[in-house]
């Protein structure tokens, strides 16, 4: 999945070091960018993982980060 931020308060490594820990042995990030005013993070979701449990767990770490406001998802099969 791609997470976009626009106007992301906080460092995009804060974010990555969050999901990582979240995500341990069930997701990494793979890429991340930047420009034009957005930043994006590539998390890479174990295929055993329920979609549904992973979108709930993103959204958790987004909400403790205080930044659920300025991300976007999308995901891709």
């Amino acid at each position: 999945m791609e997470i976009v931020f626009v106007g992301l308060p906080i460092d995009r490594d804060e974010v990555e070091e969050a999901l990582e820990a979240a995500f341990e042995l069930d997701g990494e990030v793979t890429g991340a960018g930047s420009g034009m005013g957005r930043c994006h993070l590539d998390l890479e979701v174990a295929e055993s993982l329920d979609a549904a449990v992973a979108l709930e767990r993103l959204q958790r770490v987004l909400s403790e980060l205080g930044i659920a406001g300025c991300a976007t998802t999308n995901v891709s099969e």
